[in-house]
């Protein structure tokens, strides 16, 4: 029998020339796919309320959060003085702790370069729950959260 492809462990460092400013495209996954584990109203609320308490306490700065069913993206920078894992392993660390909630192992990042349009991104982001056939416009998605909005 042929084995199951194994998940790779993504290297989550940033190097040191990469200054606070740099803008991260983020998704986090729960740990059950295809179940709606995150959308529901408290649990989707205590999500974007957690994300928004580290938002104004400088351990991160959101441009956009949404929350799907089973994951949820971000475009998101943290302090120059901070660690991306280990900024958003305390923060999947306290989601575990205070609403049960199950997440896969470790999450993605995408670092955006310098010809990379943060405005493309979040389309990207907005239209994900048209894309997933929940809403049919972006506007009618309620998990979503920007400090801007």
């Amino acid at each position: 029998m042929d084995q199951l492809p194994q998940r790779k462990h993504l290297n989550h460092e940033t190097p040191a020339w990469v200054g606070s400013a740099a803008l991260f495209f983020i998704t986090i996954n729960s740990a059950f796919r295809e179940k709606n584990t995150l959308a529901q109203e408290i649990t989707a609320c205590a999500l974007i309320e957690s994300a928004k308490h580290y938002h104004l306490s400088g351990n991160w700065w959101i441009e956009l959060l949404l929350i799907m069913p089973d994951h949820l993206h971000a475009l998101m920078s943290v302090p120059s003085d901070q660690q991306l894992k280990r900024t958003i392993t305390a923060w999947k660390s306290y989601q575990t702790k205070h609403l049960a909630i199950k997440w896969q192992a470790g999450f993605f990042d995408h670092r955006l370069r310098s010809n990379e349009s943060a405005e493309q991104k979040a389309n990207y982001i907005r239209l994900n729950p048209v894309r997933a056939g929940l809403v049919a416009k972006p506007e009618e998605w309620p998990h979503i959260w920007s400090p801007t909005r």
